[in-house]
Formats: C-alpha cells, sequence, structure tokens
C-alpha cells in the first residue's frame, strides 16, 4: 500500500491528544479518546492486510503475526526493560514489586485485565503505575490473535461478500454490547477487548465498503472528520461513560478521514505531522513513564515543560533505533524474525515475574526493613473499598449499617479509604458514611486540578440532610494541592493551612454538636 498521509496525520493527532491529556487533564479533557481513533486505524489496516490476502487466496498468518511481532514487541520490550532496571535503585519494593507484574502483563499482553481488576483508568493511583498505558496494547495484540483466524476459518464457509456482512453485523454487535457494558460497568468497557472490538471492526468497514468520492468533496468530508475528532477531545471529560455511544462521535470523525483518502492537504501532508506521526507509537510507549515520574518524585507543576520535550525526543530515539531497525528485518526468514525479539520479551518478561513474586527483590534491603514491608504487603493484600452503595443529595456514598440511629461521617481523599476493611469488619453501634474522592480536597481554591472534585466538596449538603455525632476526615500533603511551583508557594501554602483551619471549624451539621477528627 501506498504511505497514507492521512493514517500518519490521524496518528500524529492521536498521540499528541493522548500525551496533552495525560500531562494535564485540562488542556484536552477528552484526549483520552486519541486511543479509539488508534483502534480505528488498527482495524482498517488489519482488515486491508488480512481481506486482500484471502482475495488473492495468499494470506498467512505467521507473515501476519511477523509482522505484528516485528512493529510492537522490541519497543515494548526495551521500555519495560529500562522502567526494571531504573526501579531497581529508585523504586520501593512495593512499587518495584507492582512495576514487575506490570512488566510482565505488558510483554504478554494481559495488562488490560491487570489493570481493569486494579481500579479505574481514570483514578489518581492511575498515575503510580508506570506501565498503564499499555493496555491499549494488550487490547489491540488480543485482537490481531483472534480476528485472523476468525475470518481465516469463516472463509472456508463463506464467499468474501458473506464475510463482509459477518463483519458488519458483527460490528453492530459489539457495539450494542460496548453501550450496555459501559452503563454498568464503565471499567470493564474501557480496558476489556469485547467492548472495544467494534471500534476496530467499524475501521474494518470503512475498507470492506469505500465510498466513491468526487474530488471536490474530499476535502469538507476530511475536514469535517478532523474537526469531530478534535471537538470530542474539548466536550469529553474523564467523567462521560466511555467508551459507549459517546465515543461513536471520534470514532465517526476518523472514518471520515479514512474514507476521503485525501494525502493532498496541508492539514494531513506537513513536515509536522509526518514526524510525530512515524514516532507515535514510541512517543505513546515513553510518554506516559514520564508522567508518572512526575507524580512520583514530585517534580512540580512545571515537569510538563521537560516531560513533553522529552516525550517526544525519546520517541524519535526508540524509532530511529529501535523500531525502524527492527521493521528493516522485513526480509530475513520468518522465524528468525518472530525469534529475534521474543528472547528480549521472554527473558523481560520473566525477570518482571521474578520482581514480583521476590516481593520487589526484597532480599537487597537490611533484615528489619524487609519485616516492615512484608507486613506491608499483607496488609494491602486485605485491603478493598467497595463501589458507592447509596446516593445522598447526588453525592455518591459507601454506606455502613450501624445498630442505631447515630451517625459518624467518614471524608477526605484516597488515604482515609484505607480503614474501611477495619471499619466494615467491627459490629458498629454507628451508622458510617465514607464521603471520599481520590486525589481531591474539601476547599475549592485547594482543588487538585486534574480531578472532578464535585462530591467532596458538596460535602455540606450531606450535613445539611443527616446529623453526624462524629466526622473523621484525612488528607494527603498540602503539598499535593499547591497548583504551582513559585517563590511564592509556602505563602500560597499558610492561606491555604488557613482555609482548611476555617473548614474544620465550621465542619457540623446544623443544631449539633458533632466532633471532628483529623488523621494526619
Amino acid at each position: 500500500m501506498k504511505f497514507r498521509e492521512d493514517i500518519n496525520a490521524l496518528r500524529a493527532i492521536a498521540v499528541v491528544s493522548v500525551v496533552l491529556f495525560h500531562f494535564n487533564h485540562e488542556w484536552l479533557p477528552g484526549g483520552f479518546a486519541g486511543v479509539d481513533v488508534f483502534f480505528v486505524i488498527s482495524g482498517f489496516l488489519m482488515t486491508m492486510i488480512i481481506v486482500k490476502g484471502l482475495e488473492k487466496e495468499s494470506f498467512s498468518i505467521l507473515s501476519f503475526y511477523k509482522a505484528r511481532v516485528r512493529r510492537i514487541i522490541p519497543p515494548l520490550a526495551v521500555l519495560c526493560f529500562v522502567l526494571m532496571l531504573l526501579g531497581l535503585f529508585l523504586l520501593s519494593p512495593i512499587d518495584y514489586l507492582n512495576l514487575g507484574k506490570h512488566s510482565a502483563a505488558s510483554l504478554t499482553f494481559l495488562s488490560n485485565v491487570v489493570y481493569w481488576t486494579e481500579s479505574n483508568y481514570f483514578n489518581p493511583s492511575s498515575n503510580e503505575k508506570w506501565l498503564l498505558h499499555t493496555w491499549s496494547l494488550s487490547v489491540e495484540w488480543q485482537f490481531y490473535l483472534i480476528y485472523p483466524v476468525v475470518l481465516v476459518l469463516l472463509r472456508k464457509f463463506l464467499t468474501l461478500h458473506q464475510l463482509k456482512a459477518v463483519i458488519a453485523i458483527s460490528t453492530v454487535l459489539a457495539l450494542l454490547l460496548s453501550i450496555l457494558v459501559t452503563m454498568k460497568s464503565s471499567s470493564a468497557a474501557y480496558f476489556l477487548l469485547p467492548t472495544r472490538a467494534w471500534q476496530m471492526l467499524v475501521g474494518g468497514l470503512v475498507f470492506l465498503y469505500p465510498l466513491n468520492l468526487k474530488a471536490n468533496t474530499k476535502s469538507p468530508l476530511q475536514l469535517i472528520g478532523l474537526l469531530l475528532i478534535v471537538t470530542s477531545f474539548f466536550i469529553f471529560t474523564p467523567a462521560t461513560p466511555w467508551p459507549g455511544y459517546a465515543s461513536t462521535l471520534p470514532i465517526i470523525g476518523t472514518c471520515l478521514v479514512l474514507i476521503t483518502h485525501n494525502n493532498e492537504s496541508f492539514v494531513v501532508n506537513n513536515k509536522l505531522t509526518h514526524a510525530l506521526g512515524k514516532w507515535s507509537y514510541s512517543i505513546y510507549l515513553w510518554h506516559w513513564p514520564i508522567v508518572v515520574a512526575g507524580y512520583y518524585f514530585e517534580l512540580g507543576a512545571y515537569w510538563w515543560a521537560v516531560g513533553l520535550p522529552l516525550s517526544i525526543v525519546l520517541g524519535a530515539v526508540s524509532f530511529n533505533y529501535i523500531e525502524s531497525k527492527s521493521l528493516k528485518d522485513y526480509r530475513l526468514d520468518k522465524i528468525k524474525v518472530i525469534l529475534r525479539p521474543i528472547p528480549f520479551a521472554v527473558m523481560s518478561s520473566l525477570l518482571g515475574l521474578t520482581i514480583f513474586h521476590s516481593n520487589g527483590l526484597l532480599s537487597r534491603l537490611p533484615q528489619k526493613e524487609q519485616l516492615l514491608v512484608l507486613s506491608a504487603i499483607e496488609a494491602k493484600d486485605d485491603w478493598f473499598y467497595p463501589e458507592p452503595n447509596i446516593e445522598i443529595e447526588g453525592l455518591e456514598i459507601r454506606f455502613i449499617k450501624g445498630k442505631s440511629n447515630k451517625n459518624i461521617l467518614v471524608m477526605g481523599a484516597s488515604h482515609i479509604e484505607q480503614i474501611y476493611p477495619y471499619v466494615s469488619s467491627l459490629d458498629n453501634e454507628y451508622n458510617i458514611y465514607f464521603l471520599t474522592q481520590s486525589g481531591c480536597f474539601v476547599t475549592p481554591s485547594m482543588k487538585n486540578p486534574k480531578w472532578g472534585c464535585g462530591d467532596l466538596q458538596n460535602y455540606q449538603k450531606l450535613l445539611n440532610k443527616i446529623k453526624f455525632e462524629k466526622v473523621l476526615t484525612s488528607f494527603y500533603s498540602f503539598n499535593s494541592y499547591l497548583p504551582i511551583s513559585s517563590s511564592k508557594r509556602q505563602t500560597e501554602k499558610l492561606i491555604r493551612i488557613k482555609e482548611y483551619d476555617d473548614f474544620l471549624f465550621n465542619l457540623k451539621s446544623p443544631n449539633s454538636d458533632n466532633k471532628c477528627t483529623t488523621l494526619g
């Protein structure tokens, strides 16, 4: 296939949107939709490769897998290995343990399932997961494994025309499934292949049912498609149920761009989009660990000024010295090409499992510290925090029923959630209401800019509705909520401490004499 600048431009737009979103959600609140753009492109290209091969009766599943291995695994394996090497010196045993687990999951393309079982993608704790972004690679790889096998088997019984119809019907059914699951379990819908498959299948439909467009309609349609994609980056937020019906907007936009097949437009054919599109996979791989580093090492609110160019530089280096070199091996024997990256990936995966099963290489610590870490790991394994089970005045609450009509309010960020398992195991005299939001604070001026904190900051609604005998609060370091890093940092910190002091003074139900306890 002749190089398509429009597809390359879509990759550039997708990776830029995701990177900007990850560095600051306020820049592009719906930038996560860039992943959906990638999925459509993948579906389009994979369907084209498979169906053309079936038409010529020359399709080889081994060759198909070889191409996917050659492109995806080498840069990913290098990333995982580098992170595990650096983590040995920079991460705590528990964090290193998780990195090992996630590296192995990423290299076996099961990370989407692992992350689904751990937490919501948009939860602030996600900022502690160095390889969270590999969930999308796992979804794609699972699709790559299943899709060609299914089409080859169906081709034995169906004509190509019938096969196209089956793909079209499957796309509609998969979309309906995605919408239904998104309403029931947004986390499962976000991470898992069955609810993402339609996005790749719809890309396949663009190839299977091409439109003959007049030359003068291509540019306007392409522009409309690009506008739909960009619009989705601004009108959607992490609070939008995804990838249900809302995700059809960027999907339709991407399809319009693919349908027009217009390489002449300056919007898609320029040096910037050409470079970013080529480097998009490698930029995507490297940018997220850089984002996490900013959080993990508390590098300040302006870390993006270093992180953004560093993501591009590392992406370019990865493309030129890892990705492109592996792509140039296409003349080698099929089996050799598959095996060359696989030993390194297997080695890196085994290293990750070793780190995980050795509790983050715990033996590197003194004996006393090992015992402390082991106790922390055991406690973490027993921890749980359920989904909200009641709603009061629009606020989502975890409610534990007690024996009396007396009430306790537990409110704060994620740190106070740690007491839930203990509290829920008690024979409680009080009704206990948990009002928490990770990464959030209670006063608007102290709002964490990356997360919607509406429930927590509207706590007064709950106080007006219910009389609480006791209120228990806990929040993370004030430094985590300072929006800027400057010479005025200490002054601003003192102002915010005063605000929090006022909050504690006023924290009581109307006409009640409740007591407030703060956990440091």
